[in-house]
């Protein structure tokens, strides 16, 4: 039996997914194409040329999946909303099917006493909006808010909090100025827009959700920060990345203005694209919660050849890696959100940790099960990171892991498992794993 952790009254469990991730039947009851359905058929863009085209089947299986969630004892159910579902062309005429879906999953969810949280943008932007721009393009920002407002006055009547986006950095970065996720450009710095336009599509949004009185939250992408030694260079080259995955995509939200990123030659303005009264509009409603994703620290040194960027990545040793090579720090999300506490002060709103798992190179067994302590351990780690956090007075209303299921891992294709549940992707047969049973038990122990 998993140890009981000394968490707040009301304290939420639940576990996350994304819609390109799971959902397939992307060419269904009128979805139109994402950004993710044009990358992923570029050659050599997905591991092994993998599409989302039948993931986890999730949409002709959802209720399969729900009574999964149900076993595992949930709170509530982080998923993403496919934007070109609802409006195939980003904006325009509404596909009703569409709709039509999130309308039943939401019903099925609170059928089993679960509480739906839905991510209206998870990086799978209609094509029809990245053709004429994307995140680089303000009408884009506006276009978020009317798609929010859309989705709210179907939806709204039985959610009472949503998410925003779903990790505005990792999608400006890998998306707009590495090329490695869709839309699959290569900008470098000249990426900065899409920070900005997705920060304003939130805060245009966020004013639609106020309004009709739901809760607000954005999930963020955060990592702890570590210069590679004490040598000043290493400590500005740390700070300048801090700015960059940290700052930029949270200052704006609690303290109304961007951070200092002039170690990129780049000024408040982020190069133009910031026009008087945008601040504003970002902060504006503020948040009722911050998603905090963690998966692990950075250490950061400083460059050794000039020109470039001013950071460079340097490794972890020593410590424990998932398969995807990503080294396994569980304190790290205690420093995290210590930190978070100590930057902003009374402007940090109640934390859910959003996401939270590991990849495991796991397959049944013989007896069929699944045997996956390594992520039994990952979990119990970085829950005990958790309470720690909250015993150091860090207000974290709830966790939720990543994922409830093995899904489609962006450009890894379907080899890196992050699930508690197993999917066979050629027979879509759903294996819970030790971590499911792990995790129910531990849920059960604080909901008695």
């Amino acid at each position: 039996m998993p140890n009981r952790l000394d968490l707040p009254a009301g304290f939420r469990w639940g576990a996350s997914t994304a819609a390109y991730q799971i959902e397939g039947a992307v060419d269904e009851d009128g979805r139109g194409p994402s950004v993710w359905d044009v990358f992923a058929a570029r050659l050599g863009a997905v591991r092994d040329g993998a599409t989302g085209r039948v993931a986890c089947d999730h949409y002709h299986r959802w209720p399969e999946d729900v009574e999964l969630m149900r076993g595992l004892g949930l709170d509530g159910y982080r998923f993403s909303i496919a934007w070109s579902r609802v409006l195939p062309a980003g904006a325009g005429a509404v596909n009703v099917g569409g709709l039509d879906f999130y309308d039943r999953l939401v019903d099925g969810l609170l059928a089993d006493g679960i509480t739906p949280m839905p991510t209206l943008f998870h990086w799978d932007l209609p094509q029809a909006l990245e053709d004429g721009g994307g995140w680089l393009a303000r009408d884009t920002a506006y276009r978020f808010a009317e798609y929010a407002e859309l989705v709210v006055d179907r939806l709204g009547d039985r959610v009472p909090a949503w998410i925003t986006l779903n990790e505005p950095f990792v999608h400006m970065v890998f998306g707009y100025a590495l090329g490695i996720h869709a839309p699959g450009r290569t900008l470098m710095l000249d990426a900065l827009p899409a920070a900005h336009h997705q920060l304003l599509g939130h805060g245009l949004a966020a004013a639609v959700l106020r309004e009709r009185g739901h809760e607000v939250m954005i999930a963020n992408n955060l990592t702890p920060v570590w210069p590679a030694s004490e040598a000043e260079a290493d400590v500005a080259a740390a700070a300048a990345y801090d700015a960059l995955h940290n700052r930029l995509f949270t200052d704006p939200l609690l303290l109304g203005s961007y951070p200092d990123l002039s170690a990129y030659g780049v000024g408040e303005d982020l190069g133009g694209c910031v026009r008087p009264g945008d601040l504003k509009l970002i902060a504006g409603p503020g948040l009722d919660g911050l998603g905090v994703n963690y998966y692990n620290p950075t250490r950061i040194a400083a460059p050794t050849e000039p020109g470039g960027l001013p950071f460079v990545e340097a490794e972890i040793e020593g410590v424990p890696r998932t398969a995807f090579g990503w080294p396994v720090v569980p304190d790290g999300l205690r420093e995290l959100l210590v930190g978070l506490r100590d930057r902003y002060g009374a402007a940090l709103p109640p934390i859910t940790i959003t996401e939270n798992g590991c990849s495991v190179a796991d397959e049944p067994g013989p007896d069929g099960t699944v045997h996956d302590q390594p992520r039994i351990d990952f979990l119990a780690g970085h829950l005990d990171a958790l309470a720690a956090a909250v015993a150091e007075g860090v207000d974290v209303r709830g966790y939720f892991t990543w994922s409830l299921l093995d899904n489609f891992e962006w450009a890894e294709g379907y080899q890196q498992r992050f699930g508690l549940v197993h999917v066979d992707f050629e027979t879509q047969v759903r294996t819970p794993k030790a971590s499911y049973a792990w995790y129910r038990d531990l849920i059960a122990s604080h909901q008695k």
